[in-house]
């Protein structure tokens, strides 16, 4: 089935103004909520020096003025866009960022979204979208998946010996810790959330302190 010709744009067609609030319902379960959080967390800090990017989730993306309100199309629950201002909004309106679309995109599915995060969805993103990368994350059944844009179409990525993906877009892999996704560097550290950060950090200090207490020296007073 081609969507292609619903979305198409009349060259007469007048564009609504960009500042349109994000209209997308709450996800559906705390795993889910969670999930986005746990992505949006990590690629911020990984990329806390970097000010060209914008990630974000379950967001509406307005891509069209003649596009259609539905149940059948939401906001992506995650996605990159690359080469743009890092800054808040209020939804990702693709005639007023330069005609940028998502660079990534991640859907974490579940029983009601799965057929048409599959279907229609991947679909969308191949052909109007042209996102180069894709995947998708059931964090129930841990079921993982990912494609890359290749001559127009999703082709499926093959995973390495540890079972993760790679993203072209953002250099990063992706794969399955502790019954979450996680990105992890091309040298294969896992890339930390601040709370994980923070506690490494902690159990430095705190190994730190007890050396010096065996050297007789009192930590506080350093």
């Amino acid at each position: 089935m081609s969507v292609t010709k619903d979305f198409e744009v009349p060259k007469d067609v007048i564009f609504p103004p960009g500042d349109l609030y994000s209209d997308e319902p709450p996800l559906e379960t705390d795993l889910h909520r969670l999930q986005m959080t746990l992505l949006i967390q990590c690629l911020e800090w990984l990329w806390q020096n970097r000010n060209k990017f914008y990630a974000s989730g379950n967001l509406t993306i307005y891509y069209s003025p003649r596009q259609r309100k539905s149940e059948n199309f939401r906001g992506p629950d995650f996605f990159v866009v690359l080469g743009t201002e890092r800054k808040p909004r209020k939804s990702w309106v693709v005639w007023e960022e330069d005609g940028k679309y998502p660079n990534l995109i991640i859907e974490i599915l579940s029983a009601s979204t799965g057929d048409t995060d599959k279907g229609l969805k991947k679909q969308i993103y191949q052909d109007i979208f042209r996102t180069p990368d894709y995947f998708w994350f059931d964090p129930e059944t841990l079921e993982f998946s990912g494609y890359h844009l290749l001559d127009g179409k999703y082709q499926p990525l093959e995973p390495n010996p540890q079972g993760w993906l790679w993203s072209q877009q953002l250099s990063l892999y992706l794969g399955v810790y502790q019954e979450n996704l996680r990105f992890y560097t091309l040298e294969g550290e896992l890339v930390p959330t601040p709370e994980e950060v923070a506690q490494q950090e902690k159990q430095r200090s705190d190994r730190l302190a007890a050396k010096l207490r065996e050297l007789n020296i009192d930590p506080d007073t350093i």
